[in-house]
């Protein structure tokens, strides 16, 4: 390695982006709101992990991922930008903008990953008139090969 002068640095250019690993695990005793309905993973009389509500359409009911558990890890995200001005049926060219770019990892380890797609008539299960309707349980264990990107269109002013 040699040491290079501000002039010759300016001459050098390189790539946007952000490469990611990670391990996340969620929930794995229990989250930590202890009520008449969320409680530790031991207590079978409780739902354990974390709970995502869902709003479909403004007057509607809600979809929720509940008692969300389980740890993941993943080695080589990508975060980054990209200009769509082609493609996409000619909306591209309409479209002409910038877009976050996720470029999804090779390989993602779950490890005990559970939750419950239910319905729910309440985002929160305190709420008054609460009914929720269990639709199914996923458990994942293993890896899942994940190739491509997904890109992120921005809608409306910023």
């Amino acid at each position: 390695m040699t040491q290079i002068s501000d002039d010759a640095m300016s001459d050098v250019s390189g790539q946007g982006g952000i490469y990611l690993s990670g391990d996340i695990s969620i929930n794995e005793l229990g989250g930590p709101v202890e009520n008449s309905y969320f409680g530790r993973c031991d207590d079978v009389t409780k739902k354990c992990g974390a709970r995502l509500a869902f709003r479909l359409k403004e007057t509607g009911g809600w979809m929720v991922l509940d008692e969300l558990r389980g740890s993941f890890a993943f080695e080589g995200l990508t975060l980054g930008t990209r200009t769509i001005d082609s493609g996409f049926g000619g909306d591209g060219v309409l479209f002409n903008g910038d877009v976050l770019e996720l470029g999804l990892p090779n390989i993602v380890r779950f490890d005990d990953v559970r939750f419950k797609i239910a319905a729910s008539s309440t985002p929160r299960p305190t709420d008054t008139g609460f009914q929720q309707t269990d639709i199914f349980t996923v458990e994942m264990q293993g890896d899942v090969i994940m190739e491509g990107n997904l890109l992120v269109f921005p809608a409306g002013n910023p």
